[in-house]
């Protein structure tokens, strides 16, 4: 293998253990939202709150968009990480595609999730 081939691979490998890296810390926040997000589900429900007392409690209320947006981008981090791999590994993608794809969705999902955040707190 020449000095140039090396070089690529060492390039891949290296990002390839970054997005990994990644994926493994918003896997870590992730677990934390999930955990929050039901015990709220559960308390708002269990209390008996309507959608629209919910909603209401919600509106302006600037730590739940906080909390839900380190949420979203989260998945936005995540997700894409795992897609590439499942369109390299199964679908038989090249790794330029992959990438390319499940960065599109990444940005899709940070848009819509970011826009759902703004509409439940304004």
């Amino acid at each position: 293998m020449s000095d140039a081939n090396m070089s690529d691979a060492n390039v891949a490998g290296v990002a390839q253990a970054k997005r990994w890296y990644w994926q493994r810390i918003s896997a870590m926040v992730l677990a934390l939202c999930v955990v929050v997000h039901l015990a709220v589900l559960i308390y708002a429900t269990r209390g008996g709150l309507s959608a629209a007392e919910i909603l209401g409690r919600t509106q302006h209320n600037w730590g739940f968009a906080v909390f839900y947006a380190v949420f979203v981008v989260a998945c936005a981090v995540h997700v894409p990480v795992g897609l590439a791999n499942i369109g390299r590994e199964w679908l038989g993608l090249g790794e330029a595609t992959a990438l390319w794809l499940a960065r599109a969705f990444a940005l899709l999902l940070l848009v819509t999730g970011l826009r759902a955040v703004y509409a439940v707190v304004a």
